[in-house]
Parts: C-alpha cells; sequence; structure tokens
C-alpha cells in the first residue's frame, strides 16, 4: 500500500489480510439493528471477523482479493473472499523486515539446524526438491521421501561450504602465477572447513556414481530446473524427475550408512636383537 496512507488504514488492511491468509471465508452480512455495511467473515476452522463492506471493496479494486461464490444446502448463495496471489506477496512484503521486504515477498523462509552454524535461515523457493517434496503420486505418497529431500540439501550445503561453485565474475584480487616451493597448490588458500567440505562432496558423488552425480549437481548444487537438465542432456520429457529420484535414493543410503571410526594404525611389534 502507498507509504502516504495513514498507519491505522494500513494496519485495518494488514489484519484483514492476514485473517484471509489462513483460509478463504464466506461473508454474511450484518443486520442493520446491529452495525450497518459490515459482514461477518468465517472462515471453515470456526474463526470469525468483522469487517467493513468499504474495506473489501478496497483490498478488491487493489486486486489483493478475490470473491466468489458458495451455495449452502438450503440454495442460497454467499460471497466467498480468498487471497490473490498479490495479496499474499503483499502479506510478507507487510510482515517483513523493513530493510528486505522486496526480497523477502519472493521467499519462503524456514529455520534449520546445521551442526557447523547453529540455527540457520533458508529459502525454500530457491530449491527445486522444495518444489518436488510437494508432489504426490497417484496414490497419495509423497513423490520424494524426507530422507531423499534432506539428502538433496546436505549435498548442497557441503558444496556451497567448500567453496565449489564457478566465479562468474572479475576477480580483483593479486594473482600469484606459478607456486611457491612446498606449497600444495590451490588448497592452500581454502581453509579447513571448505576443505572437509569438498572431501564430503566426493565421497557423496563418488558413491553415486557417474551415471547420477551428474543430476544431482545439476539440479540440487546449480538449482537447475528439470525441463533445463532435460534440454541440456537431450532427455526426454519427464525423465530428469526419475533420474533425479533415483539419485537421490543413492545418496540417502550413503549418508545414513554408519561410518567406522579411524583407528591409528598399530605400531610394529619391537624384535629382540
Amino acid at each position: 500500500m502507498p507509504t502516504s496512507e495513514p498507519r491505522q488504514a494500513r494496519k485495518v488492511m494488514a489484519a484483514l489480510l492476514g485473517f484471509l491468509a489462513r483460509g478463504p471465508a464466506r461473508a454474511v452480512r450484518v443486520g442493520a439493528d446491529q452495525a450497518a455495511g459490515q459482514h461477518d467473515l468465517r472462515r471453515d476452522d470456526g474463526a470469525r471477523r468483522k469487517v467493513e463492506v468499504l474495506l473489501l471493496h478496497a483490498a478488491q479494486a487493489r486486486g489483493l482479493l478475490e470473491a466468489g461464490q458458495s451455495v449452502d444446502p438450503q440454495g442460497q448463495t454467499t460471497p466467498v473472499y480468498r487471497l490473490t496471489p498479490e495479496g499474499r506477496c503483499a502479506v510478507r512484503r507487510w510482515l517483513a523486515d523493513p530493510d528486505s521486504a522486496f526480497q523477502d515477498q519472493h521467499r519462503a523462509l524456514s529455520r534449520r539446524t546445521d551442526p557447523d552454524h547453529g540455527h540457520l535461515k533458508i529459502n525454500d523457493a530457491e530449491s527445486p526438491l522444495a518444489v518436488l517434496a510437494r508432489i504426490k503420486g497417484r496414490d497419495g505418497a509423497a513423490f520424494l521421501e524426507p530422507s531423499q529431500v534432506e539428502a538433496g540439501e546436505r549435498l548442497r550445503r557441503d558444496f556451497t561450504r567448500g567453496q565449489m561453485q564457478p566465479s562468474l565474475g572479475q576477480r580483483w584480487e593479486p594473482v600469484l602465477f606459478g607456486r611457491q616451493p612446498g606449497a600444495a597448490g590451490g588448497a592452500v588458500d581454502v581453509g579447513e572447513a571448505a576443505l572437509a567440505a569438498r572431501t564430503r562432496v566426493n565421497a557423496a558423488l563418488s558413491e553415486v556414481g557417474p551415471e547420477l552425480s551428474g543430476v544431482l549437481i545439476d539440479i540440487c548444487c546449480f538449482l537447475k530446473r528439470l525441463s533445463e537438465v532435460e534440454r541440456e542432456r537431450h532427455w526426454p520429457a519427464r525423465s530428469a524427475k526419475l533420474m533425479l529420484r533415483t539419485a537421490l535414493a543413492a545418496l540417502a543410503r550413503h549418508y545414513a550408512a554408519p561410518r567406522r571410526p579411524l583407528r591409528p594404525p598399530r605400531a610394529p611389534p619391537l624384535r629382540e636383537p
């Protein structure tokens, strides 16, 4: 809404959209003896809210909500109000931090716990796995198991933490040609945490195999869409989804396999002279 609009009007509009964000609501006109010009909005979960009719019309004029019709058992029609995609974006924008309101309306943030970095905010909207995780088959079961989704996200975290993304911009740091005596190449410029992440990525991809590791890198790490992968690899339509599920199943088995603790090598027995 425009910033010049009174704060109270914006607050009332935000409260209406927040009420409808939890589900559509039927509108029952309040009698003239109670409060003329109002609707009693009722959601299916039993929640109710009285709203001015002029406020509903103003929200409709801005494209923030839309009205449909519901027919009760007696054959009477009742208006039903629900949010539009623009209305949901407005709710996210008003509830977000003012410094990042525009970005947050296009995000789907969730909190997760990382063993190395603690609590993190993750944007689920940028991951293709978040979309596939909501798909269900004909039997009603989820297309991807939670362990498979978590395996793909774990691979992506290690890929990012290991600084394995290609550099797309120009670098202004001084470049040293050649190698210093005794140096180990480019690995000396990477921290221990990044090296450990690279090791985990390489081990996981090696376990999955070269036939399936490519689709994992494209979708989980580079965040490519399924149609883009099929076009680049000349695959049939809807084949990347099946290949990805197979690869994620193998990746989940790799992460679930118990790890043997490393034991120090035994010292050779001493021989008597």
